[in-house]
């Protein structure tokens, strides 16, 4: 995607809020296609026809769970096998208003209907000709669908949050891949984003943590105040141990450790985040004045504890452990420091110095509109059982490691 030229997110949501139609693709791991999407109060013949002509024509309309429930619009099917998990209820007719149903005209005041937050469940006729869709609660920050962004986009936009999406084909059957979306969107002069593009924006606009507690804790390595957050969508707490008086939260020690059971609370030997965990606490107590936030749901790099299990299974097999994550079907690394970055904001850190190895960290906490003024590196807790394992981060991953020793057959993978 990067050799393709996007278009903002404020351009998208202008232009729904405008009432026309912009263009959304998704990952090329996923389905990789690209959606005309509008909101669906601003459905007319006109728009639907343009839909319906430059698109598969399968028109369908996604809203939250309890629009969809209001609506009496039940799943599809009892068990959901799409392999996406896009979520389709019946189909439905607007019940009065229409002739047969398909036409662009009877079709738009279907999706109109469904939009308009006066009608009820005997306002429509079941089945139908337009394909109602239940988007996830908390939009593309929960699932990366076009379902979901559908709906962001016209929140987004003021409008109601419904939307109208249908996939994009080419004259010959094809679905349309980026390059011709791109030309579409110029020939057509629509706004052209990426699913991706939607949630970094969201991350970077919306409060998504919540600070709920607050209390004296005392460690091994000194006194500290820990405050409890709680994501919003995906419920996963975190804890800030803040250290002195934050003060004009600037030139702040941070560390922004991920969760790590094995390591941090069991000891094991496959990793180092045990130890640098407390080395972290101990450099933030000499200090006087710092943060270590610990970010719960960053197990095995974001993959879970099971699934990183598996992984350990597979690198006891000869795999590393970025090989381990992608034979399983998973992401070398799956973390995101968007609830770091809104914790931290919220603490007050204007700038910091950053205790980690990772310049992926690093970036990502920038990325999120925190300056990091230093990276403070911290020791390479290096065993015969994680020398291969840190290796691995130092080579494949970018770590910078600078005391590692020289690796060992012996050596075992951690994830």
């Amino acid at each position: 995607m990067n050799d393709i030229r996007m278009d903002t997110v404020e351009a998208a949501i202008a232009a729904i809020a405008a009432g026309r139609a912009v263009i959304v693709a998704d990952d090329e791991g996923r389905e990789n296609e690209g959606d005309i999407i509008f909101a669906a109060q601003d459905a007319t013949p006109e728009l639907v026809a343009f839909t319906i002509r430059h698109t598969g024509g399968y028109l369908c309309v996604p809203m939250l769970p309890d629009r969809a429930d209001l609506l009496q619009l039940p799943p599809q099917a009892a068990e959901n096998q799409d392999p996406r998990g896009t979520a389709y209820t019946v189909t439905v007719d607007a019940r009065r208003g229409i002739a047969t149903g398909i036409s662009a005209a009877d079709r738009a005041h279907t999706i109109g209907v469904l939009a308009d937050p006066g009608t009820v469940a005997g306002d429509l006729s079941r089945p139908g000709h337009v394909v109602p869709l239940r988007a996830k609660e908390g939009g593309v920050l929960v699932r990366t669908g076009h379902t979901e962004a559908a709906v962001d986009l016209a929140r987004l936009a003021g409008k109601e949050p419904v939307g109208v999406l249908s996939e994009m084909m080419n004259d010959d059957g094809t679905m349309m891949r980026l390059p011709e979306l791109r030309e579409f969107a110029d020939e057509h002069g629509l706004a052209l984003i990426t699913v991706a593009q939607l949630v970094e924006w969201r991350q970077r606009n919306e409060v998504h943590v919540k600070r709920l507690a607050e209390a004296r804790l005392p460690l091994e390595s000194g006194q500290f105040t820990a405050i409890g957050y709680r994501a919003v969508f995906d419920g996963n707490e975190h804890v800030a141990l803040v250290k002195g008086d934050i003060g004009d939260g600037r030139d702040v020690l941070v560390r922004v450790h991920s969760e790590c059971l094995t390591g941090d609370a069991f000891g094991s030997l496959r990793c180092d985040c045990g130890p640098q965990l407390q080395a972290a606490l101990r450099a933030v107590e000499a200090e006087g004045r710092g943060v270590v936030l610990y970010m719960r749901g960053h197990e095995g790099r974001g993959i879970g504890l099971v699934h990183k299990l598996q992984a350990y299974q597979l690198q006891d097999q000869g795999r590393d452990t970025v090989d381990a994550n992608l034979e399983l079907g998973l992401p070398a690394d799956a973390r995101d420091w968007a609830i770091g970055a809104q914790i931290l904001d919220d603490l007050g850190i204007k700038s910091m110095r950053l205790l980690t190895n990772n310049p992926e960290k690093r970036a990502g906490i920038e990325g999120h509109g925190l300056e990091v003024l230093d990276r403070v590196a911290l020791p390479t807790y290096a065993t015969p059982d994680n020398l291969a394992y840190l290796t691995t981060k130092r080579d494949r991953m970018g770590h910078l490691l600078a005391d590692l020793p020289a690796p060992v057959l012996a050596g075992k993978e951690a994830a």
